[in-house]
């Protein structure tokens, strides 16, 4: 094969002299330098229809946005602590300021919230409480008390953490912190943490308070532990991580910009808040706390400063829809639930006049706050209600999000609009919380996997080449139908052209079809993840699944926080059962930091373990540090060499070690999803 490739600031052109094996579809002579193609005249013509469904002359968002502003970073780019960089405002340039000239690529809808989410800077949001927007996914606030500040959710990394905080000393002096507050578990609230904590001087981190909702850091560290490895390989495309920041790439998670990938920390809190209506005084500043755990988060709380007469939201409240069911795969939140603590928020704390949060801009005025709460609070018991009742009435999750509309009066403003979470989606979250996976269809029961049913269903169409001709003159042809006609067209031949791939994962054609597709749909998506989720599987139609995951490195902090048991919860995942067929072994492993000891056992190809006392027999006992055991997790030492080393001890057999370590998957987070 010979690939002779010319690049120009927009376009690139492929020429290829192909051998029968390179399954890589060939680039559209007008396709960017990622193959995404431009949008056809079905996408013009829906996102230009789409105008006509928001209120576009409303601008109060962007006067909010920018109001109180008393600084911004020219030219934000932070760098990594190793190498590469974790944050940089510059590539976002390409988004016009007040959102309103969106390319066809883009959902004008959508563009005008990345503008917003452009805004940054340092801002006062009221007196004595400031904000730093855009230095992050999440916002960092800070509340003057009367000897210091008090920070609010020290954003994703050490590395944006420090700049933020090193930008706000810089321009309102610098001030002892006498306290931090985690808002919820969630990484990018407190991921940043030890980039704030290496600035203070050993005085203040002794008087420090960390506060925190009841379980923080149970959540906290053991979100991720148990199918960790699924949910960052999906969350590559929900961030959109592989994709080129411009026009027919990434603009923005819909919440912000996008994830930072640094380093992240954290830090065992100091006071737990377990109960609504708990009163502290930090510092001077009276605060009274909600706890909201179970609605965006599994530990959160919201909070009122009544001499301010400002109420933190956190993340319960957003300047979008929020998820019920969040795309890179998590437990579905219940519904009912979070309107109903949003509904306790609007009157426990209905003398706010100031409105902030976690993420997005601030809200000024009483009246503005209450409508605001009410419509997010209705929309999603809208939600909720509606789903359940459809359900009752025997529709499936497809029919439910294909059939449930937000009714005029929640329909007006932009606040409450699916630039993260959506209604279809949110609906099936519904579904999937009290009826599951199964629809009671009996064909639904026991179907065949993928691959094996793609192959009937095509071969039963005729062969691919039929199908590929079909499709591409559909394809064509939805540029000629009406707005509606046309998306749906183009959902069908996603799933269609989904059953090509899967049939014959190296035809190129399909995979090239069902890409350009797939960039359509992107390019229509109000919600940001939908837009990266699409354009993500283009990419990797075109270039396939990534050489390497997110290294787990990166959470080495984190991990050194972890309780050991929870590690072990993972192991339990990791056991391969045909390697574990009549296996029927005891292992002990002693942390001699830690004076515990647990007992992992495998028999029936089932792995369990237990703390027990350190005398406990077992067939071997591995002694060593949680340090260098967490070094081993993340990669940094080998678990062979290390058998092998002087930087721990075993009772027993190194082989039966090394045989019992062999029993365990090592996944990597590379698999394929657009393809088998």
């Amino acid at each position: 094969m010979l690939k002779i490739l010319a690049f120009g600031t927009t376009y690139l052109v492929a020429i290829s002299l192909l051998s029968g094996c390179d399954s890589h579809p060939q680039w559209e002579h007008n396709a960017d330098e990622q193959g995404h193609t431009a949008p056809t005249a079905a996408t013009a013509n829906a996102n230009k229809a789409f105008i006509k469904k928001r209120p576009f002359t409303n601008t109060t968002d962007f006067k909010n946005a920018r109001k109180g502003l008393i600084a911004q970073q020219e030219n934000m780019v932070v760098p990594h602590l190793k190498s590469g960089t974790v944050w940089d405002m510059t590539e976002y340039a390409f988004i016009d300021e007040n959102g309103e000239n969106a390319p066809p690529s883009v959902n004008p809808s959508l563009w005008r919230q990345a503008a917003l989410n452009n805004i940054n800077g340092l801002f006062k949001v009221t007196d004595g409480v400031y904000q730093l927007r855009g230095f992050d996914l999440a916002n960092m606030s800070i509340i003057e008390s009367d000897n210091g500040w008090i920070l609010v959710d020290p954003l994703t990394s050490r590395e944006t953490a420090s700049n933020a905080f090193l930008f706000a000393q810089q321009h309102l002096g610098k001030k002892p912190i006498k306290a931090i507050l985690f808002t919820h578990s969630h990484i990018d609230h407190f991921g940043g943490v030890q980039g704030i904590l290496k600035h203070l001087s050993e005085n203040e981190k002794q008087n420090l308070r960390i506060i925190a909702p009841e379980g923080f850091e149970e959540e906290a560290t053991s979100e991720n532990i148990i199918a960790g490895t699924a949910m960052v390989r999906r969350a590559m495309y929900m961030y959109g991580k592989q994709l080129a920041r411009n026009e027919r790439g990434h603009v923005g998670t819909g919440l912000g910009k996008g994830p930072a990938f640094g380093t992240f920390g954290i830090q065992t809190p100091t006071d737990l808040i377990s109960k609504t209506g708990t009163e502290l005084t930090i510092d001077g500043i009276p605060m009274i706390f909600q706890t909201v755990s179970g609605s965006e988060a599994p530990a959160e709380f919201t909070f009122y400063l009544p001499n301010h007469k400002a109420f933190c939201g956190a993340e319960l409240l957003s300047n979008n829809l929020h998820n019920l069911y969040t795309l890179r795969g998590a437990k579905v939140r219940d519904a009912r639930i979070w309107s109903g603590f949003i509904d306790e928020a609007r009157t426990k704390f209905a003398d706010a006049d100031v409105y902030f949060a976690s993420h997005h801009w601030p809200m000024w005025g009483k009246d503005n706050i209450k409508e605001y709460l009410a419509v997010q609070r209705d929309t999603y018991k809208f939600i909720h209600d509606q789903s359940v009742r459809m359900l009752n009435q025997g529709f499936t999750p497809n029919e439910i999000a294909e059939n449930l509309v937000l009714p005029e009066a929640l329909n007006k403003a932009f606040h409450n609009q699916g630039y993260y979470g959506t209604v279809k989606h949110n609906a099936k979250a519904v579904y999937q919380f009290y009826q599951g996976w199964y629809t009671g269809n009996p064909a639904k029961l026991d179907p065949l996997p993928e691959t094996q049913a793609a192959i009937r269903y095509i071969d039963m169409m005729g062969g691919v080449e039929a199908v590929l001709a079909k499709a591409q003159s559909e394809f064509e042809a939805a540029s000629n139908q009406s707005v509606e006609e046309s998306i749906k067209t183009y959902r069908w031949l996603a799933e269609l052209m989904n059953h090509a791939v899967f049939a014959q994962p190296t035809n190129a054609q399909a995979k090239g079809l069902l890409a350009k597709v797939y960039d359509q749909l992107g390019y229509q998506a109000e919600s940001a993840p939908w837009r990266d989720f699409y354009l993500t599987g283009a990419y990797e139609l075109r270039h396939g699944a990534p050489e390497q995951g997110i290294s787990p490195a990166m959470m080495k902090e984190v991990l050194e926080e972890t309780p050991v048991s929870f590690f072990f919860d993972s192991m339990s995942v990791r056991l391969i059962d045909k390697k574990a067929e009549g296996v029927n072994t005891r292992i002990k492993i002693t942390f001699s930091d830690l004076n515990e000891s647990y007992l992992l056992t495998v028999n029936n190809s089932v792995f369990h373990h237990k703390a027990v006392e350190a005398h406990t027999p077992a067939d071997a006992t591995l002694t060593l540090t949680k340090d260098l055991f967490v070094k081993i997790i993340i990669g940094e030492a080998g678990i062979k060499d290390t058998l092998f080393s002087d930087d721990l001890s075993i009772d027993g057999s190194k082989l039966d070690l090394v045989s019992f370590f062999g029993m365990l998957d090592n996944p990597v987070g590379r698999f394929n999803i657009v393809t088998p």
